[in-house]
């Protein structure tokens, strides 16, 4: 048996609505019937990554459009949060742990290690001036027994 479904949101670069990001990603996978761990880790990297997209790519500034597609494929999660922001200048340097290019605004420079240690693949393609797009990718495993 072989599941796909998919969803595409996207919303303001505005902070109050990454709760609501985070909510609806975890809705959607939630038919996967994951673990409770796994809904968590989910939700954490989304938060992560529409916080990113939201302080850094587009500066707080309220009239940006971040764009959230999730997919499932059998026992696979595929998570792609996309902006038009600024890019990311030194993408190396932006994931080392503790990094922050905002330390003013007292970040932890943890957000792509958090992606990393959550997801079992991450990928980030970013370009000065023209945006980040961060592919993640999480397999659920209340259903690998569905599919082995």
């Amino acid at each position: 048996m072989s599941e796909h479904n998919f969803m595409t949101l996207q919303f303001a670069s505005r902070s109050e609505n990454e709760a609501f990001a985070r909510v609806a990603v975890a809705a959607f996978v939630s038919q996967l019937d994951p673990t409770l761990n796994e809904l968590t880790d989910i939700k954490t990297v989304v938060s992560e990554a529409v916080t990113n997209s939201i302080i850094h790519g587009y500066n707080n500034k309220p009239d940006g459009v971040i764009t959230i597609t999730t997919q499932i494929d059998d026992d696979m999660v595929r998570i792609t949060i996309e902006d038009k922001g600024s890019g990311i200048d030194d993408l190396e340097q932006a994931k080392q742990p503790l990094y922050t290019s905002k330390p003013e605004l007292e970040r932890s420079g943890m957000g792509f290690t958090i992606m990393e240690n959550f997801m079992d693949e991450v990928e980030v393609v970013t370009a000065v001036g023209i945006g980040t797009k961060i592919n993640m990718l999480k397999r659920i495993e209340s259903k690998k027994a569905l599919y082995n």
